[in-house]
């Protein structure tokens, strides 16, 4: 009996070895063909603090795994056909977010790929019992950029309330806040976004962990994300009153945002003693059972790991073929005359470029009306994007990274355009209004309809030329920006035929 029960466990050990062969086989490939997403991926973990936490994801997962290691050697792995379709849907996301330019979409399509070849090569059964991990992968992936500037906001109108609470006479523009004693500004890493970012990775890992009940889960997640959006802005808040009540130099000595990991270790003490005596998951409990797992599927895995390896070469050649540049741009844009305005030379009250990082020319110029508006005029153009040298993107348009300017609040805009108040040296606003050209689309102030068009472009085979037009007008006493920046556009004429020109061929 003991002989036949050992040969069992050689037999099933040895089926193991086999699809685990095939899945690093295949997972090894998927990571050196994609090695620069990935590098690049890991360069935001390390340099960004809004995305330290991910550091720690991969060893996670890595325990999960480990902790449902008892009830994995109950279960036999088997090829699953299927599963490619998971492993299909990560190619094409990858083609889309490359087409596209968009970084965090080649992210996601990264885990996609390498959760498809765990579906395909060990089947539905091992799948069910590592859901959790597979799932909890996602947040390897640097997302939540789009929640930062609502944040700032959010976390600016949390301390002005708390200010007038306390009597603190304040004032809010945008994200930036004055006081009798100072200026300061809800900075993006002020903005409290790691904290929620962070919260929620953690937040799901503990609902997974310690308990059971949906229902509980999620009270537990609703009262942690609330409690870290509301604690954040009492942190700033702290820091501001700090400054009111001593000095500013006070203040900087708190070092909010190194502090803030402290402070946010705090909230996770404070929301884990809250929750402990709710968890309903005793420890040893079983991951799952099994008895009820059935597996499905008996190709053999090296059939289905040589179509993973052709669908995920598939993915970069097809990049080589579709990356080739288009016709050189004639020359750099050509101001317009715009009848009413002239040329002027007047200098800004503080100098301001935007940033475009790879585009073919960017050209500038400063109109005045007999009314005293004055604005300036911004085109930069592309023959066409690609990575590094994009129309929209971190730290690129009216506001780029070190520049000096910060993106301060929304503005008014017409209907096809972004509107936007940055605020630069010396307390200096600006509102800028933005058009964004793509091919022979219609103009848009939307980044997100600009990927969107770049990768329809891209992928079709379309005009992939790129401008950005871009109209500015200083806050200054007695001339309103608004107005400024109405007129010119209403004596400008049609923005897309300025497009077109500036996007002439040679």
């Amino acid at each position: 009996m003991e002989d036949a029960l050992q040969i069992r466990r050689e037999v099933k050990l040895s089926g193991w070895r086999g699809h685990l062969t095939a899945l690093a086989i295949i997972a090894g490939t998927i990571l050196a063909l994609f090695h620069r997403d990935l590098l690049g991926m890991m360069a935001i973990w390390w340099t960004a603090s809004t995305y330290g936490h991910c550091l720690f994801i991969p060893i996670l997962v890595a325990w999960l795994v480990q902790q449902r290691l008892p009830g994995l050697r109950r279960l036999e792995p088997s090829a699953w056909a299927p599963g490619l379709l998971w492993l299909g849907l990560g190619v094409f996301s990858w083609m889309l977010g490359a087409a596209a330019g968009v970084a965090v979409v080649r992210h996601g399509a990264l885990i996609l790929m390498l959760q498809g070849s765990v579906i395909a090569l060990l089947g539905p059964a091992v799948t069910r019992a590592l859901l959790f991990p597979l799932f909890y992968a996602f947040f390897m992936v640097p997302f939540g950029e789009e929640i930062v500037a609502p944040l700032q906001l959010l976390t600016a109108h949390i301390s002005m309330v708390l200010l007038h609470l306390t009597g603190v006479p304040a004032q809010m523009q945008g994200i930036f806040i004055t006081t009798p004693n100072g200026y300061f500004e809800v900075a993006e890493a002020c903005s409290g976004a790691k904290f929620v970012i962070a919260m929620t990775a953690y937040g799901l890992l503990v609902c997974n962990v310690c308990f059971t009940s949906w229902r509980r889960r999620i009270i537990f997640m609703a009262g942690a994300l609330s409690l870290s959006i509301l604690a954040n802005g009492v942190r700033a808040f702290a820091t501001i009153f700090v400054a009111e009540v001593t000095t500013i130099d006070a203040a900087a000595g708190f070092d909010h945002v190194v502090y803030g990991w402290l402070f946010f270790a705090i909230i996770m003490t404070i929301v884990m003693a809250a929750a402990w005596p709710f968890f309903d998951r005793q420890p040893g409990d079983p991951w799952f059972d099994p008895e009820r797992l059935r597996g499905e599927g008996h190709s053999s895995p090296g059939i289905l790991a040589c179509g993973a390896l052709a669908m995920i070469v598939a993915a970069p050649l097809w990049l080589a073929t579709s990356g080739m540049a288009g016709a050189p741009l004639a020359s750099p844009p050509v101001m317009p005359d715009v009848k009413g305005w002239t040329r002027v030379d007047e200098p800004p009250l503080s100098s301001w470029r935007p940033r475009f990082d790879g585009a073919d020319y960017l050209a500038m110029a400063r109109y005045g009306n007999a009314a005293g508006q004055v604005v300036d005029l911004a085109i930069a153009t592309f023959d066409r994007q690609d990575e590094g040298r994009e129309l929209v993107g971190f730290g690129q348009g009216a506001a780029g990274a070190d520049s000096g300017w910060t993106w301060s609040q929304p503005a008014a805009a017409p209907d096809g355009a972004r509107g936007e108040r940055i605020t630069g040296p010396g307390r200096m606003v600006r509102h800028v209004v933005s058009f964004y050209v793509v091919g022979n689309g219609q103009p848009t102030g939307s980044a997100h309809l600009v990927k969107l068009e770049t990768m329809k472009a891209r992928i079709l085979g379309r005009d992939q030329r790129a401008a950005a037009v871009l109209v500015s007008a200083e806050e200054r006493a007695g001339r309103p920006s608004n107005a400024a920046i109405a007129t010119f556009l209403h004596d400008l004429g049609d923005v897309k035929d300025l497009a077109d020109r500036s996007l002439r061929t040679r």
